[in-house]
């Protein structure tokens, strides 16, 4: 059996790490569903570890209805309030409301364009770009710039970077790693 080479960032010693770099990462999703869970996971990363977010990523699945969209954007102040009181999240008030006000753009956004996805892949025109491990690029400033014009927030350009590169719009696994060029 082959060696499975990851890239360097991975945390060897964490299995769900592992388990989203072999199974997530870079590959391509066209589903509305997980590119707002994507969404709305990276924005709370913002600074913070991605290894952070992902290992409260189920609790983040409880708390926000299996990231269902269109039931966040109903959010009230009193789902704020639990929300803030839920220690298996990250409980920045900012970061929650701004989960309401992106999940409202995200449905303005599919209204728009049929879909999520046909919005987001049309920056590329459907095509997938060669990541350099940059942090963020042209691609990543022009998007970011579109959705804050939106209204979304925390939805900078690193963001937008890891987003990108999550949902495998950027293919940025390193040459030594064994899902390099997956797509």
């Amino acid at each position: 059996m082959k060696e499975i080479k990851r890239c360097k960032w991975v945390n060897m010693n964490n299995p769900l790490y592992i388990k989203y770099h072999d199974e997530e990462w870079g590959h391509i999703n066209h589903d509305d569903q997980y590119l707002f869970e994507m969404l709305l996971l990276e924005s709370f990363q913002a600074g913070l570890s991605w290894e952070c977010i992902l290992n409260k990523r189920e609790n983040f699945r409880k708390a926000f209805a299996n990231f269902n969209y269109e039931i966040i954007a109903q959010y009230n102040d009193e789902d704020i309030k639990s929300l803030l009181n839920n220690e298996g999240i990250i409980r920045n008030s900012l970061k929650i409301k701004a989960s309401i006000k992106n999940a409202n753009v995200f449905m303005d956004i599919r209204k728009e364009w049929g879909s999520f996805d046909q919005y987001i892949w049309h920056f590329t025109d459907g095509k997938v770009i060669k990541g350099k491990g940059e942090v963020t690029s042209n691609i990543s400033d022009e998007i970011s710039k579109d959705l804050r014009g939106r209204g979304m927030r925390f939805v900078g350009s690193t963001t937008i970077q890891a987003y990108l590169q999550a949902i495998g719009i950027i293919d940025d696994h390193e040459e030594e790693c064994s899902f390099h060029s997956i797509n």
